[in-house]
């Protein structure tokens, strides 16, 4: 309905301004500090890229009740990978925070979310702009390996500050004597991230393969 369609449009349009936001504000404190501006990025965006991926999870939403055509796992796993990552593994350890690998990290997220929310508000208003098509479609097989790879070195370097504070690890006193030692936990998710890794490129083959093919038909019929 045309409800939906503006709501899914202002939608993507708070989504763009996030994005573009910390995407330029990274190119302009690169330019202006250089290597100074990598150590503190999370300081200096990480709230706005926090409400931005909180708000991502609403996509998922938008599949459940049949507003997006998307498939379910894969934006599943893109968005859980990002919050487990962002919130569980960066935002609760400060040493990581300062670390290259965030701005890296933030990086290719940003990239491939502003050309993503622009192509996405275009369609919105029916507009199929065949080099932008494209370039969504085909921009994510090769920076979405990358991400991932970021992300799982994310992780790898936190695992000594896990061990070392404790962070979420359990330890329940006897009688009940159960314990979760969470740096175990993250080592069985790297697993988890690869193998979700892999289904995500299938996806993204499948959609780059059929969106081309509807846009190349579309631009012969104008």
């Amino acid at each position: 309905s045309s409800t939906m369609n503006t709501y899914l449009f202002v939608y993507d349009l708070m989504q763009f301004c996030g994005h573009s936001w910390i995407f330029t504000n990274m190119i302009i404190r690169f330019i202006s500090f250089g290597k100074d501006s990598l150590a503190d990025t999370f300081y200096s965006i990480g709230l706005v890229m926090r409400l931005c991926q909180l708000l991502s999870m609403l996509e998922i939403l938008h599949i459940l009740i049949g507003i997006d055509k998307s498939r379910l796992l894969p934006r599943f796993l893109q968005i859980t990978e990002r919050i487990i990552v962002l919130f569980v593994v960066i935002n609760s350890q400060e040493e990581v925070q300062g670390k290259y690998i965030v701005c890296i990290l933030f990086f290719l997220w940003n990239l491939l979310d502003v050309v993503r929310y622009t192509y996405n508000m275009l369609a919105r208003t029916g507009i199929y702009y065949m080099p932008l098509t494209w370039l969504n479609f085909s921009l994510c097989i090769p920076l979405y390996p990358l991400s991932v790879l970021a992300k799982a070195f994310a992780i790898w370097v936190s695992l000594p500050y896990f061990e070392s504070f404790g962070t979420y690890s359990i330890k329940l006193p006897f009688p009940i004597t159960f314990s979760i030692y969470f740096p175990y936990v993250l080592k069985t998710y790297l697993l988890v991230l690869f193998l979700g890794m892999c289904i995500t490129i299938q996806n993204l083959f499948s959609e780059r393969k059929a969106h081309l093919a509807t846009a190349s038909i579309k631009k012969k019929r104008s």
